[in-house]
Protein backbone atom coordinates (compact mmCIF):
# COMPACT_ATOMS: atom_id res chain seq x y z
CA UNK A 1 0.00 0.00 0.00
CA UNK A 2 1.76 3.26 -1.11
CA UNK A 3 0.65 7.07 -1.06
CA UNK A 4 -0.09 7.10 -4.21
CA UNK A 5 -2.54 4.47 -4.07
CA UNK A 6 -4.47 5.96 -1.07
CA UNK A 7 -4.58 9.44 -3.05
CA UNK A 8 -5.92 7.89 -6.14
CA UNK A 9 -8.45 5.68 -3.83
CA UNK A 10 -9.18 9.56 -2.59
CA UNK A 11 -9.99 10.96 -5.86
CA UNK A 12 -12.47 8.50 -6.78
CA UNK A 13 -14.37 8.74 -3.48
CA UNK A 14 -14.10 12.34 -4.22
CA UNK A 15 -15.18 12.68 -7.54
CA UNK A 16 -18.19 10.42 -6.46
CA UNK A 17 -19.08 11.51 -3.66
CA UNK A 18 -17.47 15.03 -2.62
CA UNK A 19 -17.09 16.59 -5.67
CA UNK A 20 -15.88 20.54 -6.02
CA UNK A 21 -18.01 23.42 -6.90
CA UNK A 22 -16.95 27.15 -7.58
CA UNK A 23 -16.71 28.55 -4.23
CA UNK A 24 -14.77 25.55 -2.76
CA UNK A 25 -12.59 25.36 -6.04
CA UNK A 26 -12.32 28.94 -6.19
CA UNK A 27 -10.96 28.84 -2.19
CA UNK A 28 -8.16 26.32 -2.68
CA UNK A 29 -7.27 27.86 -6.16
CA UNK A 30 -6.98 31.69 -4.21
CA UNK A 31 -5.06 30.08 -1.01
CA UNK A 32 -2.91 28.18 -3.78
CA UNK A 33 -2.33 31.83 -5.14
CA UNK A 34 -1.86 33.52 -1.94
CA UNK A 35 1.52 30.63 -1.04
CA UNK A 36 -0.88 29.29 1.58
CA UNK A 37 0.53 25.83 2.97
CA UNK A 38 -1.75 23.28 1.32
CA UNK A 39 -2.51 21.55 4.42
CA UNK A 40 -6.43 22.49 4.32
CA UNK A 41 -8.57 18.79 4.91
CA UNK A 42 -9.41 17.05 1.90
CA UNK A 43 -12.30 16.93 0.22
CA UNK A 44 -13.76 14.14 1.47
CA UNK A 45 -13.20 15.03 5.04
CA UNK A 46 -14.40 18.06 4.47
CA UNK A 47 -17.54 16.70 3.34
CA UNK A 48 -16.95 14.30 6.47
CA UNK A 49 -17.31 17.74 8.76
CA UNK A 50 -20.18 19.06 7.16
CA UNK A 51 -21.97 15.59 7.48
CA UNK A 52 -20.92 15.24 11.54
CA UNK A 53 -22.34 18.75 11.80
CA UNK A 54 -25.92 17.97 10.35
CA UNK A 55 -25.75 14.72 12.56
CA UNK A 56 -25.15 16.92 15.61
CA UNK A 57 -27.72 19.41 13.97
CA UNK A 58 -25.30 22.45 15.11
CA UNK A 59 -26.29 26.12 15.07
CA UNK A 60 -22.86 27.20 16.15
CA UNK A 61 -19.49 25.78 15.37
CA UNK A 62 -16.06 27.06 16.17
CA UNK A 63 -13.22 26.37 14.41
CA UNK A 64 -9.88 27.12 15.90
CA UNK A 65 -7.37 27.13 13.25
CA UNK A 66 -8.90 29.19 9.50
CA UNK A 67 -5.97 29.00 7.02
CA UNK A 68 -7.79 29.96 3.58
CA UNK A 69 -11.32 29.08 5.09
CA UNK A 70 -11.73 25.49 3.51
CA UNK A 71 -12.89 23.85 5.94
CA UNK A 72 -14.69 26.56 7.60
CA UNK A 73 -16.97 26.90 4.04
CA UNK A 74 -18.07 22.76 4.63
CA UNK A 75 -18.74 23.48 8.02
CA UNK A 76 -20.69 26.72 7.09
CA UNK A 77 -22.92 25.32 4.77
CA UNK A 78 -24.22 22.69 7.85
CA UNK A 79 -25.73 25.33 9.66
CA UNK A 80 -29.15 26.40 9.39
CA UNK A 81 -30.21 30.30 8.29
CA UNK A 82 -29.75 31.53 11.52
CA UNK A 83 -26.73 29.85 12.68
CA UNK A 84 -23.48 30.72 13.58
CA UNK A 85 -19.62 29.93 13.09
CA UNK A 86 -16.65 31.59 14.47
CA UNK A 87 -13.45 30.99 13.26
CA UNK A 88 -10.11 31.72 14.59
CA UNK A 89 -6.81 32.63 12.74
CA UNK A 90 -3.82 33.73 14.02
CA UNK A 91 -1.75 34.86 10.49
CA UNK A 92 -2.99 38.09 9.08
CA UNK A 93 -2.42 36.93 5.49
CA UNK A 94 -4.48 33.69 5.86
CA UNK A 95 -7.47 35.74 7.45
CA UNK A 96 -7.27 38.22 4.55
CA UNK A 97 -7.43 35.45 2.10
CA UNK A 98 -10.21 33.89 4.41
CA UNK A 99 -12.35 36.24 4.19
CA UNK A 100 -12.63 37.04 0.52
CA UNK A 101 -13.22 32.71 0.18
CA UNK A 102 -16.46 33.56 2.38
CA UNK A 103 -17.71 35.95 1.02
CA UNK A 104 -17.39 34.52 -2.80
CA UNK A 105 -19.32 31.32 -0.85
CA UNK A 106 -22.05 33.79 -0.05
CA UNK A 107 -21.23 32.35 3.66
CA UNK A 108 -19.88 36.06 4.96
CA UNK A 109 -23.13 37.22 6.92
CA UNK A 110 -22.57 33.40 8.98
CA UNK A 111 -19.08 33.35 9.85
CA UNK A 112 -17.05 35.90 11.97
CA UNK A 113 -13.38 35.26 11.73
CA UNK A 114 -11.37 36.74 15.06
CA UNK A 115 -8.01 37.51 14.01
CA UNK A 116 -5.24 36.99 17.12
CA UNK A 117 -3.66 34.05 18.63
CA UNK A 118 -5.72 31.68 19.95
CA UNK A 119 -4.70 31.35 23.17
CA UNK A 120 -5.82 35.26 23.40
CA UNK A 121 -8.83 34.78 21.65
CA UNK A 122 -10.42 32.13 23.43
CA UNK A 123 -10.58 33.63 26.73
CA UNK A 124 -12.44 36.76 24.62
CA UNK A 125 -15.06 34.25 23.94
CA UNK A 126 -15.38 32.99 27.35
CA UNK A 127 -15.76 36.73 28.41
CA UNK A 128 -18.34 37.58 25.87
CA UNK A 129 -20.57 34.66 26.76
CA UNK A 130 -20.48 32.93 23.20
CA UNK A 131 -20.90 29.56 24.24
CA UNK A 132 -21.64 26.77 24.44
CA UNK A 133 -21.11 25.72 21.34
CA UNK A 134 -22.41 22.59 19.51
CA UNK A 135 -19.95 21.52 17.47
CA UNK A 136 -15.74 22.50 17.45
CA UNK A 137 -13.39 21.92 14.79
CA UNK A 138 -9.54 21.94 16.10
CA UNK A 139 -7.06 22.55 13.32
CA UNK A 140 -4.22 24.61 14.98
CA UNK A 141 -0.80 24.30 16.07
CA UNK A 142 -0.55 20.92 17.58
CA UNK A 143 2.05 21.63 20.50
CA UNK A 144 -1.03 23.94 21.93
CA UNK A 145 -3.85 21.36 21.11
CA UNK A 146 -4.50 20.07 25.19
CA UNK A 147 -4.73 23.63 26.01
CA UNK A 148 -6.91 24.51 22.88
CA UNK A 149 -9.50 21.40 23.88
CA UNK A 150 -9.77 22.70 27.93
CA UNK A 151 -10.82 26.13 25.89
CA UNK A 152 -13.63 23.93 24.19
CA UNK A 153 -14.60 21.80 27.15
CA UNK A 154 -15.28 25.63 29.47
CA UNK A 155 -17.14 26.45 26.10
CA UNK A 156 -19.07 23.40 25.81
CA UNK A 157 -22.21 21.51 27.30
CA UNK A 158 -23.53 18.15 27.30
CA UNK A 159 -23.61 16.76 23.90
CA UNK A 160 -21.48 18.92 22.15
CA UNK A 161 -18.86 17.59 20.00
CA UNK A 162 -15.16 18.54 19.63
CA UNK A 163 -12.76 17.10 16.40
CA UNK A 164 -9.80 17.43 16.62
CA UNK A 165 -7.11 16.95 13.32
CA UNK A 166 -3.87 15.40 12.70
CA UNK A 167 -3.66 13.21 15.98
CA UNK A 168 -1.64 10.62 14.57
CA UNK A 169 1.33 12.86 12.90
CA UNK A 170 2.34 9.91 10.30
CA UNK A 171 2.70 6.98 13.23
CA UNK A 172 5.05 9.25 15.42
CA UNK A 173 2.12 10.08 18.48
CA UNK A 174 3.66 6.43 19.38
CA UNK A 175 7.30 7.92 20.23
CA UNK A 176 7.12 9.14 23.69
CA UNK A 177 10.74 10.69 22.91
CA UNK A 178 9.86 12.94 20.01
CA UNK A 179 11.55 15.92 20.07
CA UNK A 180 8.98 17.31 17.45
CA UNK A 181 6.92 19.71 19.91
CA UNK A 182 3.34 19.02 17.51
CA UNK A 183 3.71 15.32 18.70
CA UNK A 184 4.12 15.61 22.26
CA UNK A 185 1.24 18.29 22.27
CA UNK A 186 -1.20 15.58 20.73
CA UNK A 187 0.03 13.05 23.21
CA UNK A 188 -0.03 15.25 25.99
CA UNK A 189 -3.85 15.81 24.44
CA UNK A 190 -4.29 12.08 24.47
CA UNK A 191 -3.45 11.53 27.75
CA UNK A 192 -5.63 14.41 29.32
CA UNK A 193 -8.94 12.97 27.34
CA UNK A 194 -7.88 9.08 28.90
CA UNK A 195 -8.19 10.89 32.51
CA UNK A 196 -11.03 13.29 31.47
CA UNK A 197 -14.44 11.97 33.12
CA UNK A 198 -16.82 14.18 31.14
CA UNK A 199 -16.37 13.01 27.44
CA UNK A 200 -16.25 10.07 25.71
CA UNK A 201 -14.16 9.46 22.83
CA UNK A 202 -11.41 7.74 20.51
CA UNK A 203 -9.49 8.36 17.80
CA UNK A 204 -9.36 7.35 14.00
CA UNK A 205 -6.48 6.44 11.55
CA UNK A 206 -6.57 8.04 7.95
CA UNK A 207 -4.94 7.37 5.17
CA UNK A 208 -5.36 9.54 2.00
CA UNK A 209 -4.27 12.42 -0.26
CA UNK A 210 -3.47 13.98 3.04
CA UNK A 211 -0.95 11.21 3.80
CA UNK A 212 -0.89 8.63 6.71
CA UNK A 213 -2.95 10.86 10.12
CA UNK A 214 -5.77 10.54 11.83
CA UNK A 215 -8.65 12.52 13.99
CA UNK A 216 -10.08 12.25 17.19
CA UNK A 217 -14.22 12.55 18.14
CA UNK A 218 -14.70 13.83 21.29
CA UNK A 219 -18.55 13.44 23.14
CA UNK A 220 -19.01 16.02 25.88
CA UNK A 221 -21.46 13.80 28.36
CA UNK A 222 -21.43 16.22 31.41
CA UNK A 223 -22.04 19.56 31.67
CA UNK A 224 -18.30 21.17 32.05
Amino acid sequence: MSEQLWTAVDAYICDLLAPGDPALDAALEASAAAGLPSIQVAPNQGKLLQLLARIQGARSILEIGTLGGYSTIWLARALPPEGRLITLEADPKHAEVARANFARAGLAGQIELRLGQALDTLPQLSMERLGPFDLFFIDADKANIPAYFNFALGLSRRGSLIIVDNVVRNGAVIDPDSADPDVQGVRRFNEILSRETRVAATAIQTVGGKGYDGFALVLVTADP
